[in-house]
């Protein structure tokens, strides 16, 4: 393997011992300057999960070169680039994967992630990770042979509390009003409730068609994200492979399932799409185009919190009485994920072959600290949050600004705006619902910071509460009851055979392509076609083989789900 030897990376400092570090940690910011480069550094971050190609710039990129002296180069997912990078014998410095399964695991065999217990970097320069996140670093060892390369996203502190909502139905409230508050019992009533919306809001705020929804493609997989993704949000299926696994009866349902949860969203689109309420670009416009339809109040309704409600509901907006809140059918019983004590399966790890493993480490270490997971989520201390005298964390007025409008300008001394500098690599260390130690037992999600909920910050929302009888989502969703509650386990996704994977690949091109073909069905017959070809075309590449596969691998879920349950 070539490295760097410390000698030409050392600016002065000795090599910070385990207890050492661990003291400073505890007490103040880390000193990293043993492991900064004189000179500026490139690292190449190959990330399954960015939307973003090219070097991270704005604020984020500016704190990358004042606390590290690196520039990232973000190189993003796409068809054949892991066989590439794997073929050129390097994945890159920064190692970010979609899955801890098949490819993550590939990569360990073949010896292309770098050991983190190597040389004690973990250590020496990953300390509050090895203090903080020991249950999600065994995890790792116990997937990867006994050998830790990494730690899994959404680590929680405990593992006694739910995530907040993630699908949250976030609905165009003023017209929700505006039409009567109409009662929403299932998806027929909410295709009904669009109509009457685009009846009396036709247009957007730059004059352009109104839709109910509006759909990117970009984060397809197995299946078509926004209809597996529905599925979830109405009736508390996970996505698992090819179907849904319910962790309230611990079985699994394929997206092929005649009448099921898969094929009802599904209908649910199609019937948007004949109906005009849904925007006819959604298959071509991809994420960016996505984000502008709900900026501009082009679309209606979003099943996702962070979609919908987070780009509309601008000061702009509120002030005019208008915003996005979550109304959920009285049918819809989404899954509400378990915090997780060892961590997700989006796994960060470093490339076996970087030449900076320690200056690696050293940022994943400070992500990983209340500071670095804040600054990744919300824009750096102090300029947009800060903690108060009594330790709770509020909002600056820049900070809300730029939380309810992405472009708002950053200032100095950062250029460009919010969105311009947003944290590219798209993945998290802490979750967003776990403890931050540096507040008043507050956590990091900033809906639930008393800050941030105590009052309502318009006429709207304060309409919307007086509705929902809850300050904020995860109040409402507890007071009406209806979520699955998916624990927080440590399952990863076993691995495929060579036959299995290829018949794999087949069946999943045949289901996106044939799904978007029946969201845009022009009539119910159509549809109806379209979805009985896509079944017989799936059957012959080997789609029942793919389903016993995903039947296998849920009891194999179903049981640490027991185990885990048992152990708290």
């Amino acid at each position: 393997m070539k490295r760097k030897t410390l000698s030409l990376l050392l600016c002065g400092t000795m090599i910070l011992n385990l207890a050492a570090a661990a003291t400073v940690f505890a007490e103040e910011e880390a000193d990293y300057s043993d492991v900064i480069p004189e000179e500026t550094v490139t690292l190449d971050v190959y990330d399954q999960l960015a939307n973003y190609s090219g070097e991270q710039t704005g604020w984020f990129g500016q704190i990358m070169l004042d606390k590290f002296n690196v520039k990232l180069n973000i190189i993003p997912e796409s068809d054949g680039t892991y066989d590439t990078r794997m073929e050129s014998g390097s994945l890159g410095d920064i190692v970010i994967w979609g899955n801890d399964s098949d490819q993550y695991l590939q990569a360990v065999d073949k010896g292309m992630l770098f050991d983190w217990e190597e040389d004690d970097i973990l250590t020496d320069y990953g300390p509050y990770i090895a203090e903080h996140m020991e249950k999600a670093i065994e995890k790792n060892r116990n997937l990867s042979g006994g050998t830790v390369y990494g730690f899994g996203f959404d680590v929680a502190t405990s593992a006694e509390d739910p995530q907040s909502m993630m699908y949250t139905w976030d609905l165009r409230f003023d017209l929700y009003q505006q039409i009567g508050s109409p009662e929403i019992k299932n998806y027929d009533d909410l295709v009904e409730v669009l109509k009457q919306m685009k009846e009396v809001c036709p247009t957007d705020d730059n004059g352009n068609p109104t839709y109910g929804v509006s759909l990117f493609n970009d984060w397809d997989g197995n299946m078509v994200m926004y209809v597996k993704s529905t599925a979830s949000a109405y009736t508390g299926g996970d996505e698992f492979g090819f179907g849904l696994y319910d962790p309230s009866t611990q079985t699994f349902t394929g997206c092929l399932t005649e009448d099921g949860p898969y094929y009802q969203a599904l209908k649910f689109y199609n019937t948007l799409y004949r109906e005009g309420l849904l925007d006819p670009d959604s298959q071509t416009q991809g994420y960016s185009g996505m984000n502008e339809d709900y900026l501009n109040g082009t679309a209606f309704l979003n099943v996702f919190n962070f979609m919908g409600s987070a780009l509309y509901n601008t000061p702009d907006h509120l002030a005019a009485g208008k915003m996005m809140c979550p109304v959920a059918p009285a049918e819809a019983t989404p899954i509400r994920y378990g915090l997780n004590v060892y961590g997700g399966n989006r796994i960060w790890s470093i490339g076996a072959n970087t030449e900076y493993p320690e200056l690696c480490m050293a940022i994943f270490n400070w992500l990983a600290t209340p500071e670095g997971r804040m600054t990744a989520e919300y824009g750096p201390k102090d300029l947009c949050w800060y903690y108060d005298e009594e330790g709770y964390t509020h909002f600056t007025d820049l900070g809300l600004a730029v939380k309810t409008d992405i472009n708002t300008p950053m200032g100095d001394p950062y250029s460009g705006t919010y969105d311009d500098g947003s944290f590219k690599m798209n993945n998290t260390t802490w979750s967003l619902d776990a403890k931050n130690p540096d507040s008043n037992n507050e956590t990091y999600n900033y809906r639930n910071w008393a800050s941030y909920s105590s009052e309502a910050g318009s006429e709207i929302e304060q309409a919307w509460r007086d509705w929902a009888g809850a300050d904020t989502p995860d109040l409402y969703f507890d007071k009406i009851g209806q979520f699955v509650l998916s624990p927080g386990t440590t399952y990863s996704e076993g691995v495929r055979d060579t036959e299995l994977d290829a018949k794999w690949s087949q069946v999943a091109e045949c289901i996106k392509t044939n799904t978007w073909k029946a969201i845009y069905a022009e009539t119910e017959e159509d549809f109806e076609a379209i979805f009985a070809d896509m079944t017989s075309q799936a059957n012959e590449y080997g789609y029942a083989e793919c389903v016993e596969w995903c039947e296998s691998e849920a009891a194999i879920r179903a049981a640490a789900e027991d185990a885990a349950m048992a152990d708290e």
